[in-house]
């Protein structure tokens, strides 16, 4: 009879994993959660992607590398589709039920009164309290609340039939993702990860897993909401630093100061950590995250995460202001926004990257609606897709001569290279909205702009 993974020892899990009879399913295969399947794969374990979104899993299945900017895995997802090391299923029991160790890659947003939504964990958890197998571990990579594991997970599992009991007949652990869209395979090959489980026993059964697999340093937790404490204090110092530094472009724009200016002359501070001011913070993950915190702050009292909350205000009040900026530079022009022409450069939340999750863009570009504008949009890993119900612009050199004025919301690279002097030649007329401090007021002077650049006071 074949030990179950909950009852080996760390050297018992060694031989298992070097002899490849331990069988990976991960839980959600999309941004985060294909390239960790992949991974898992790659090192020889036989790994299972479970979905719900079967176009996903057909194309995977025939072949077809969906995360075109992740480099690096696309070669990876060639191999182990070839040698037959993972294939993708929307059946539970195909998956679940024969797997040895559950991966949990789900995603955790926001409602629309900003709570965080673990809905996709619950149902997955139900699921899991009839399909799994007894003696199963589950590892939590989806980042969650501080709590959330102890508090509600385990007694979903356990269910009500009394058929599991955590540290009894499955365990469960944690190991929060670290990956930043579009570096993926950087972040897995370099970045320290934290692991934590139900008990000691599990933790060191968790290291031993990822230490198969990933090349990177593993810290031990002394529990899941330790772990998870971790992941989500390092994504909200980003948001609330990011908010202070959109605070003081609001008043450097007063004071004729030049942010970028100051932020290059900070960093000349050893213990200086610089963030740059934009239209808003977006993604799946720093809005997200904060909200957890506060979420979680809730339980008791007013006196906690005031710091964080603020914060959020300040990042959300951002696209309002590429509003103002905007308006402004239309007076100046004395031109009306009624009926005007605006091109929008880049609608992802981040650069290089093909994700509009929580992306300020959607907000500003509503704005401007509201305003009787014509928004046009131009994003190059958006080309001719419908997004927001705008068709998307298959360059910029074919819209250029119709439009009134470019709000630059996102700085791929693609659009570092741009001639201003070429651009302000052919647009019906010259103002340009720069939120990402990709060019600055004297190019954009020299090159007959009508020009606001986002902190950008001289």
């Amino acid at each position: 009879m074949i030990k179950k993974i909950i009852d080996m020892n760390s050297e018992e899990l060694k031989n298992a994993l070097a002899s490849n009879s331990i069988s990976i399913c991960v839980v959600g295969i999309g941004r985060i959660g294909l390239p960790t399947a992949l991974s898992f794969a790659n090192s020889g374990l036989n790994t299972i992607g479970l979905d719900i979104n079967s176009e996903l899993i057909k194309n995977i299945n025939s072949g077809i590398y969906p995360l075109k900017d992740e480099p690096e895995y696309d070669i990876i997802f060639d191999k182990v589709i070839k040698e037959k090391k993972f294939f993708a299923t929307s059946d539970i029991n195909e998956s679940v039920a024969k797997a040895d160790v559950i991966l949990l890659s789900l995603p955790t947003p926001m409602d629309e009164n900003n709570i965080p939504d673990y809905s996709a964990l619950r149902s997955v958890a139900k699921q899991l309290s009839e399909n799994l197998s007894e003696g199963s571990l589950v590892i939590v990579e989806s980042t969650i609340e501080p709590g959330f594991v102890e508090n509600e997970l385990i007694q979903i599992i356990e269910g009500s039939k009394n058929r599991l009991k955590v540290e009894k007949n499955f365990a469960i652990g944690v190991c929060p993702e670290t990956a930043n869209p579009g570096e993926i395979m950087v972040d897995f090959t370099k970045l320290p990860r934290l692991v934590a489980g139900i008990n000691d026993n599990i933790t060191k059964l968790i290291h031993e897993i990822y230490h198969y697999v990933f090349p990177v340093e593993l810290i031990h937790m002394p529990n899941c909401k330790t772990a998870n404490a971790v992941k989500l204090t390092t994504n909200v110092f980003r948001d609330v630093n990011i908010a202070f530094v959109n605070e003081l472009s609001l008043l450097f724009e007063k004071l004729g100061i030049d942010t970028m200016t100051v932020l290059k002359a900070a960093q000349s501070k050893y213990n200086f950590q610089v963030h740059y001011p934009g239209a808003g913070v977006g993604g799946p993950c720093l809005p997200v995250n904060s909200y957890q915190f506060i979420n979680s702050a809730k339980n008791f009292g007013d006196n906690y995460m005031k710091i964080v909350q603020t914060g959020r205000k300040i990042n959300e009040s951002m696209p309002q202001h590429v509003i103002d900026l905007t308006i402004d530079a239309f007076n100046e022009k004395k031109i009306s926004l009624n009926d005007s022409n605006i091109l929008i450069l880049g609608i992802s939340y981040k650069p290089n990257v093909k994700d509009i999750q929580l992306s300020p863009a959607q907000e500003i570009i509503d704005k401007l609606r509201n305003l009787q504008s014509n928004v046009k949009i131009y994003d190059p890993f958006y080309r001719l897709e419908k997004i927001y119900d705008i068709k998307c612009e298959n360059n910029i050199q074919d819209v250029l001569t119709s439009i009134d004025a470019i709000v630059l919301i996102t700085a791929h690279d693609e659009f570092k290279n741009l001639k201003l002097e070429d651009i302000t030649s052919k647009m019906k007329n010259n103002i340009f909205i720069d939120t990402r401090g990709v060019f600055d007021q004297i190019s954009a002077k020299n090159a007959g702009l009508i020009f606001r650049g986002l902190g950008r006071g001289s």
